[in-house]
């Protein structure tokens, strides 16, 4: 594509096309006086710090461009530092795409500083980038300002300890976030803990996607008193969290009462089938959840059955996944398959 061409589109997607330094440079010089592009997507381009801090320029004066997509890329600390420093004087970017770019320090400083006087831009991926442990905190102080971010990706950077206390803090606060992505961090114990605490407190969040952390049944229990009080979380994933019987049975005893929560994710779930059929009796009692996610739960015939028998009871689930499960006995896998949409 000819820069003449790319000054006269709106939306432009040139993901992979190893456009590299100069090519970012000569996009860059485009934008400054380009008046119609409202959508760049620059995903994989080995552009480099020096694209990177070209297009950061080319921000401070573009008046269009609202979403900027520039995952691995490579753009380091001078690019990140430079796109983070236009973001504080220009206010149309809403959407900025980040993933794994190697920007640690100085780059999301500049990020997070951009945050206390940028009411546009809402949403912000930056996961895979080892963020400093420092940088949480301007985050965490940032999102507690001025700031209208509602969708934050901080998956596998990392996020453990007194990091995760520092995100609570920003959840038991901040008005405006819906959807934060932890996938990968590490949270346990006393992390988990914080963040169902803020759990209690918040009214804007809708999605928390916990993934492959290290919750354990203790975190979940933390998880599911939040869930007996919380009024707006929809969505929530602790897939791969090493979660056994106390924790199953923690989260049926919330789901008896919760109100709001839509989608659950449970994949591999340790769990004796007594405990587990127990717990699925919370299916006959919740009229919210519409989507289960029990991947690779070791569910047996006894807990099938209980499914099968909450099924017919329950008038709102319509979405059960019970792949990669052991059922032995062939009237049981009929009984499910015939309760409406379960995979398995």
């Amino acid at each position: 594509m000819v820069i003449s061409d790319f000054a006269r589109d709106s939306r432009n997607n040139l993901e992979s096309n190893n456009i590299g330094e100069k090519g970012a440079q000569a996009l860059g010089e485009a934008l400054k006086t380009n008046s119609t592009l409202a959508t760049l997507d620059l995903h994989d381009n080995k552009i480099g710090e020096n694209g990177g801090q070209a297009l950061g320029e080319a921000l401070k004066t573009n008046s269009t461009l609202a979403t900027l997509d520039l995952q691995d890329n490579s753009i380091g600390e001078i690019g990140g530092q430079a796109l983070g420093d236009a973001l504080k004087t220009n206010s149309t970017p809403a959407t900025l795409n980040l993933e794994s770019n190697s920007i640690w320090y100085k780059g999301l400083l500049a990020f997070s500083e951009a945050l206390k006087v940028d009411l546009t831009l809402t949403a912000l991926e930056l996961r895979g980038n080892l963020i400093h442990p420092k940088i949480v905190k301007a985050f965490s102080k940032a999102l507690q300002s001025k700031s209208n971010l509602t969708i934050l990706d901080l998956t596998c950077n990392s996020i453990e300890g007194k990091r995760a206390h520092a995100l609570s803090e920003v959840l038991s606060t901040n008005s405006t976030l819906t959807t934060l992505y932890l996938t990968g961090n590490s949270i346990k114990g006393s992390g988990v803990q914080a963040l169902a605490d803020a759990l209690k407190i918040n009214s804007t969040l809708t999605t928390l996607d916990l993934q492959n952390n290290f919750t354990g049944d203790g975190g979940v229990q933390a998880l599911g008193e939040a869930l007996k009080t919380n009024s707006t979380l929809t969505t929530l994933d602790l897939w791969r969290n090493s979660i056994g019987e106390n924790g199953a049975l923690a989260l049926a005893e919330a789901l008896k009462t919760n109100g709001t929560l839509i989608t659950l994710h449970l994949q591999i779930i340790r769990s004796e089938p007594k405990e587990l059929a127990q717990a699925l009796k919370a299916v006959k009692i919740n009229s919210t959840l519409t989507t289960l996610d029990l991947w690779a739960y070791s569910i047996g015939d006894n807990g099938a059955q209980a499914l099968a028998e909450a099924l017919k009871t329950n008038s709102t689930l319509t979405s059960f996944n019970l792949q990669a499960t052991r059922l032995e006995r062939m009237e049981v896998k009929h009984q499910l398959r015939h309760s409406r949409s379960i995979r398995l």
